[in-house]
């Protein structure tokens, strides 16, 4: 009887940590308030420039299959969006980073600012959708600290 409870109890922790994985996977959330700004990152750490406006960097590994499906949607983006850059950085070969951003799995992706600073994360496969909303609140909050060039 000991055995059947132990089952149950096994199956209901299981399907409980599912509907929160299925919940948070690929939500963009916030990284950073105001009053902290995330860690700066810049052309040496990522290998490459910063966007203009925004830069969306995504950690993947070569076997990751949601990897692939992130790698078009950021790129969509990035074509999409003028000044925002898109970076893949293989996780496997930048353990430093992995360990540095707490990266905990691929893909997860960082929306830096224009300055370098994480502002927004995202662990597991967001939506272009999710992904578009996300620069918005940056982009806008960016331009609000900067003087209207109009």
């Amino acid at each position: 009887m000991t055995g059947l409870w132990v089952a149950l109890a096994t199956l209901a922790l299981g399907a409980a940590i599912g509907v929160i994985r299925l919940h948070t996977d690929g939500r963009v959330g916030d990284r950073v308030g105001d009053r902290d700004p995330g860690p700066l990152l810049g052309p040496g750490e990522l290998g490459a420039e910063l966007g203009e406006r925004a830069t969306l960097v995504q950690f993947s590994t070569a076997f990751c299959q949601p990897c692939r499906a992130t790698r078009r949607v950021l790129a969509d983006v990035s074509a999409l969006v003028p000044g925002v850059a898109h970076v893949e950085i293989d996780a496997e070969s930048r353990l430093d980073l992995v360990r540095r951003l707490d990266v905990m799995r691929t893909p997860t992706v960082l929306v830096l600012d224009a300055r370098g600073a994480v502002v927004r994360r995202a662990s597991g496969q967001p939506t272009k959708a999710a992904v578009l909303h996300s620069l918005a609140q940056v982009v806008s909050q960016d331009s609000s600290h900067k003087p209207d060039d109009m």
